[in-house]
């Protein structure tokens, strides 16, 4: 028994050892794959009963694979010297971009949107735009690390760094524009850091801003105060995703405190589900919302995680995101090359940026997002059932 402890002792040892990089970092990864076990476990626990024959522990398996499957590509990927991403950025780049064309036109489809492709020997779904995201940002980093010396001339320096941006958030709005608008506002950051021309990036903030005020005076144009209810769109409204942004737009303005309509049930039972959860919430395992929500476990994740841990759950789960960007901010401050500082803050400020977005829509600060990514409980279905059981929340 001592000298398999030994042995054990000997090879954690190893790891640890050909295990490189902030180990506080590494920590944060760990706390948070902690977390999303308990909570999905507990969010998951009847759904998986219902469905698999009483099979509560599988979502709880499936996502411990897929948190050791992600820790092992960021295990082998810290094990790669950076200045090789530098060198595939544009080879990646360039393989996303028709597969964004694709997903476009013939990637699944759900709630509208056109945002995944399947993977057809493991049957699973992938959505291409965060493959994208990821070339995207590593040729950004690439190509700022290259124009320095011409960073402020518009032909040299500015357009060969936002062409790439506008090709992929274009490629990404029409199915997912909250995406595309993230990827976009992220980018504009790593270009102020990496002292493009502020009147060049002040340029295309005022150009992207043009279609969004004309989705808000749309929004507000085609509703119906008096009856409370949107109105009728023209026909070239209708076509693609336009009308959607226009409902989510006019629900979120006009609709969010009208508690009948079935637009705000998600919210709702996500306020319910915070005001439950009171400082120190109900208890690992105690949720009662997890029953009426859709998507607890993914989507709406954190009002679980504050209903069942509190808002002192709620603030440490907000605080391990801080500690990873304070984190990530140190090693750019640290890191002798361009491109790794470039591609430390961009990667790092999207995870962060995506993250505190999500939390803000379960309070209601900015308008639901709906990611699906994978086979949820139908929505409309949820909320014929909390109509018959609104007297038990």
């Amino acid at each position: 028994m001592n000298d398999y402890t030994t042995i054990q002792k000997s090879a954690l040892k190893e790891l640890g050892q050909k295990t490189q990089g902030d180990k506080v970092i590494w920590a944060m990864v760990l706390l948070l794959a902690l977390v999303s076990m308990l909570v999905v476990y507990s969010s998951t626990g009847l759904l998986a009963y219902r469905l698999n024959k009483g099979n509560t522990e599988l979502y709880l398996f499936k996502q411990i694979v897929f948190i050791g499957i992600g820790v092992a590509i960021i295990y082998f990927s810290h094990r790669v010297n950076y200045t090789l991403y530098s060198r595939a950025a544009r080879l990646l780049f360039l393989l996303s971009i028709p597969l964004l064309i694709y997903t476009l036109f013939f990637g699944v489809t759900l709630n509208e949107g056109s945002r995944w492709i399947r993977l057809p020997l493991i049957n699973l779904t992938f959505q291409t735009s965060d493959l994208a995201k990821l070339s995207l940002f590593m040729y950004l980093s690439r190509m700022l690390s290259k124009k320095q010396d011409v960073i402020k001339d518009f032909r040299k320096g500015f357009l060969p760094v936002i062409i790439p941006v506008g090709i992929i958030c274009l490629l990404i709005a029409p199915a997912n524009l909250s995406t595309a608008l993230l990827i976009g506002a992220t980018s504009l950051l790593l270009m102020f850091i990496g002292r493009i021309n502020t009147k060049h990036i002040a340029l295309t903030i005022g150009i992207a801003m043009i279609p969004l005020v004309m989705l808000v005076a749309l929004s507000a144009a085609y509703y119906d105060k008096e009856a409370g209810k949107s109105k009728e769109l023209p026909a070239v409204l209708e076509s693609g995703r336009v009308s959607t942004w226009i409902k989510r737009v006019q629900n979120f303005v006009y609709d969010s405190k009208q508690i009948d309509k079935d637009e705000n049930y998600q919210v709702n039972q996500a306020k319910i589900a915070i005001a439950k959860g009171g400082l120190f919430g109900l208890g690992p395992g105690n949720s009662e919302q997890r029953n009426f929500l859709p998507h607890p476990y993914s989507d709406f994740i954190y009002a679980i995680i504050i209903e069942e841990y509190g808002l002192v759950g709620g603030a440490f789960v907000l605080f391990i995101y801080l500690v990873f960007l304070f984190r990530c901010i140190r090693i750019f401050r640290k890191c002798p090359y361009a491109f790794g500082v470039f591609l430390a803050l961009g990667l790092s400020f999207t995870l962060v940026i995506q993250a505190l977005i999500n939390m803000a829509v379960t309070v209601n600060l900015f308008p639901v997002r709906w990611w699906y990514r994978g086979a949820y409980l139908p929505g409309r279905g949820n909320c014929k059932r909390y109509k018959k059981n609104r007297s038990r929340c």
